[in-house]
């Protein structure tokens, strides 16, 4: 492995968590066990759109998945339930070991960047009201290409924005999906195993592992 000359972090649920979104699914009538049953079935909507060519925004496929999600529950889709749900990506807070994890790095002179499905303005807004933005040069967005991750463009598209080499650019996520992505398209690949999630056999290794981003970034630097 090559110590990398950037690193690149996935950035909901590797970054921010996703339990502030816990009780504003409760607002709108659902259980706050659904979360996670939600946010899983949104990402396969997304990557089913990706595989057959038809791109469109996170929060287009998140509103649409969800409407679909309240329907079923309670016969009925609340447009201002389902504003109420997605604006609240826009505050939700971060982990305690990001901002250790990106100081570090910067202090070893590798170069920080956000690579997310979402939009740059909302990841934006995230970094900023974690006292974050300052850490990161560039936030970049699935937005500016068109594909979805995992397809190998984006991160590819990534490394060229950064102007490095797709070998010396790292990406850090909690998603295996992401890492696999990452992997397949000749990055390095980072895994953080939030709340303790094995990574499957199925993906391919990542590079290194931790269950914090701080573990992670260590096994970054440390390479030759």
């Amino acid at each position: 492995m090559n110590r990398p000359k950037a690193v690149a972090f996935d950035v909901v649920e590797t970054l921010f968590s996703l339990e502030s979104l816990r009780p504003r699914l409760l607002t709108a009538g659902l259980g706050g066990h659904q979360l996670e049953t939600w946010f899983a079935s949104f990402l396969r909507d997304a990557f089913a759109l990706e595989i057959t060519g038809g791109y469109k925004p996170f929060r287009e496929i998140a509103s649409a998945n969800l409407s679909v999600l309240l329907e079923k529950e309670l016969g009925r889709a609340d447009s201002q339930a389902v504003d109420h749900v997605l604006d609240g990506f826009a505050e939700l807070d971060a982990h305690d070991d990001v901002a250790p994890a990106m100081s570090a790095l910067r202090d070893s002179g590798i170069e920080v960047a956000t690579l997310t499905n979402g939009s740059a303005k909302v990841t934006s807004a995230l970094l900023e009201r974690a006292g974050l933005r300052h850490l990161v040069r560039q936030v970049i967005s699935i937005d500016e290409i068109g594909h979805w991750k995992p397809h190998r463009e984006v991160y590819r598209h990534c490394a060229e924005r950064l102007g490095v080499e797709p070998h010396r650019l790292a990406l850090v996520a909690a998603h295996p999906w992401d890492i696999q992505g990452a992997r397949r398209s000749g990055l390095i690949a980072g895994y953080v195993a939030r709340d303790g999630v094995a990574f499957p056999a199925a993906m391919e290794a990542p590079d290194v592992r931790g269950v914090t981003l701080v573990e992670v970034v260590a096994g970054l630097i440390e390479a030759q």
